[in-house]
């Protein structure tokens, strides 16, 4: 089966949250961040984003099932931030996130930079950004003790 993005709405919002919690719960029980981190955000503040003209929500599906969410802030025409993507945990380690952001930097071609930020301790993670050709840009941002962001970019000619 393949992966395939489409477009969400405010109406999906609902879906998206149980998603979300559902993928953030190991994250927040090992960092314990119930300060920032999408495992504790209420469904209010995930279809409050659906208010802003610039962000683009996707759910990422395999057939007719919903398997993540990849959520993209256009900050300009030619820079894409990667605000949000997950999978659910029974569907990861398929190359399904990989397909998915390769499908989503598609849909903007005129974006010759994209940005995202992750957990560094998440070598998992870096690694699968690392591998979608995204490189470290050197800044960091610590959130709480044993848990730090670090930034990526990824430039297009």
């Amino acid at each position: 089966m393949a992966v395939n993005l489409k477009k969400a709405t405010i109406q999906d919002g609902e879906k998206i949250h149980e998603m979300q919690i559902v993928s953030f719960k190991p994250l927040l029980e090992k960092y314990k961040d119930y300060d920032t981190s999408p495992g504790v955000e209420t469904l209010d503040k995930v279809r409050s984003r659906f208010a802003f003209d610039n962000v683009d929500h996707f759910l990422i599906s395999l057939g007719d099932e919903s398997i993540g969410y990849i959520r993209i802030h256009r900050i300009e025409e030619s820079t894409c931030r990667l605000s949000q993507i997950f999978i659910i945990s029974s569907f990861q380690s398929n190359g399904y996130a990989q397909t998915a952001i390769k499908q989503v930097e598609l849909f903007y071609p005129k974006a010759k930079k994209w940005i995202l930020d992750t957990i560094k301790q998440e070598a998992k993670l870096c690694y699968l950004y690392e591998k979608m050709g995204y490189r470290i840009t050197g800044i960091e941002k610590n959130i709480k003790e044993n848990m730090d962001l670090v930034y990526y970019e990824k430039c297009r000619l």
